[in-house]
């Protein structure tokens, strides 16, 4: 298994409890890679949602999944992940795993089955003891570095050790790969979707190289289904600190996860802020501009500090949280003078702090501020309660850079998770999952069913793992 998340781990459990030989290859100093930042998984009709009378039609999600993608997802491998999925959720929880409950995410259904301790917790309390107590061997500083196919359809995986750049080799009769995509390749980023890598700030394990896509590339695997980073929306970029620390930070929500006044470059609106709660889509909205910001005026962080704020950043902050840390945060990075924030007791005067048209600016606001007198958005339709006048100083902006958690595909694989080369045959004994895997989305990730990505790493790992149970019989 090429890789520890949440793809290579359920691939190795299970392996190992179908009483294989399983050797676990981890890059880094720590297993897990980014699923140990991960909430919760996708399910539909599992025993958590049956016990709140949860009901969601598998067909429905298919239909809604595949549309949303345009067709570029495989409709097999969605029917195959849905129909599986209750049974996912299951199968965790009888190796240990504990869930919190399941939920719903912005505007979409209630299919996140959110898990206690995080993917952290998930992978290093209960499913490597696991692996490691039936006979699985965890090896990390160790990358994979090369596949090569041999005459007796086994694969043979060179090593390198990252404390001494030694190099050796091991043969398997069948390799998963779960490497974890490429987001962490700028110059996979800047070609593959394409994106400005610039914009971009990552918040994930830092280990999303490419390593699985290439080594398969070379021995003639498919390359499919490149091009989506899984975009959440607004982000504040800390250059002091590591990306993930603002997860949590009250203020990061306040800026880039609200519905309530961006602008871009020209100081101009531009979207219905309403988008956050699809996170993948107001991705998508913020890399239409050159630039974005945020605007919030002193009412409105009052406002959520004491009746709470109008959308949440998953678990980390809570839908609804009263933002009580907001202003200390606030007081803290203009303080320290942090790049991405802004403070004014004018309008004029935060235009030219930001660089922006300060007439072009002025003129938006109180054009702005007339639909929330009149109850109405003239320009782009926003629901009135999202319409909170920006009238009383001091006045704060935020410059947004977009938050990316991952990439998903580049590995044309069958339903079975078998890599699949240029002339759609299968390459025996290669499998992918997780995010190295193509076939579930176009595009743009879909977080109308909170937990695709997880869960699909979860399942295409012991899917892999079954089928692999098959091949070698």
């Amino acid at each position: 298994m090429v890789g520890s998340g949440a793809a290579g781990i359920a691939a190795g459990l299970t392996a190992v409890q179908d009483g294989h030989r399983v050797l676990l290859l981890e890059k880094g100093k720590t297993t897990g890679g980014s699923s140990n930042y991960t909430e919760g998984l996708f399910a539909i009709n599992s025993y958590l949602q049956k016990a709140k009378g949860i009901k969601i039609k598998a067909t429905d999600v298919l239909s809604e999944e595949v549309n949303y993608s345009k067709y570029k997802a495989d409709s097999r491998i969605w029917r195959d992940y849905i129909n599986n999925s209750a049974e996912n959720v299951q199968w965790l929880h009888d190796q240990g795993v504990e869930f919190e409950g399941v939920q719903a995410m912005g505007a979409g259904e209630a299919t996140w089955h959110i898990y206690k301790g995080m993917g952290h917790g998930v992978i290093h309390d209960v499913l490597q003891p696991k692996f490691e107590q039936l006979g699985g061997e965890v090896l990390t500083l160790t990358r994979a570095i090369k596949l090569t196919r041999q005459a007796d359809g086994q694969v043979r995986v060179t090593l390198r050790d990252h404390r001494t750049g030694d190099k050796h080799d091991v043969t398997a009769r069948a390799v998963v790969l779960a490497a974890g995509g490429y987001l962490n390749n700028a110059k996979m980023i800047a070609t593959e979707p394409p994106y400005d890598e610039t914009r971009l700030v990552p918040v994930s394990s830092g280990k999303g190289t490419g390593d699985g896509l290439r080594m398969a590339w070379n021995i003639g695997a498919q390359k499919y289904g490149t091009g989506m980073a899984m975009l959440f929306g607004g982000y504040l970029r800390d250059e002091d600190e590591p990306s993930y620390k603002m997860m949590a930070s009250q203020m990061n929500t306040a800026a880039g996860q609200q519905p309530l006044l961006w602008v871009n470059q020209d100081g101009e609106r531009f979207v219905n802020e309403e988008v956050v709660y699809n996170f993948s889509l107001a991705g998508n909205a913020l890399y239409t501009q050159s630039q974005v910001y945020s605007i919030l005026d002193q009412a409105v962080i009052d406002k959520m500090a004491t009746t709470g704020n109008f959308m949440g950043l998953g678990i980390y902050v809570k839908w609804g949280q009263k933002m009580d840390q907001l202003q200390d945060e606030l007081d803290r990075a203009v303080a320290a003078k942090k790049s991405f924030i802004f403070k004014a007791d004018t309008i004029e005067d935060l235009a030219r702090q930001m660089g922006l048209p300060v007439e072009k600016l002025t003129a938006t606001i109180q054009r702005y501020n007339r639909f929330a007198d009149q109850g109405s958005d003239d320009d782009f339709g926003k629901d009135p309660k999202y319409l909170q006048k920006v009238a009383q100083g001091p006045f704060y902006g935020f410059h947004l850079n977009i938050g990316a958690f991952c990439t998903m595909g580049g590995l044309k694989v069958t339903p079975a998770n078998e890599v699949l080369n240029d002339h759609a045959h299968v390459i025996s004994g290669l499998y992918a999952a997780g995010n190295d895997a193509s076939g579930l989305v176009g595009d743009t990730y879909g977080p109308n069913m909170p937990g695709t990505c997880v869960g699909y790493a979860f399942y295409s790992g012991r899917n892999a793992a079954h089928h692999i149970n098959d091949y070698l019989k």
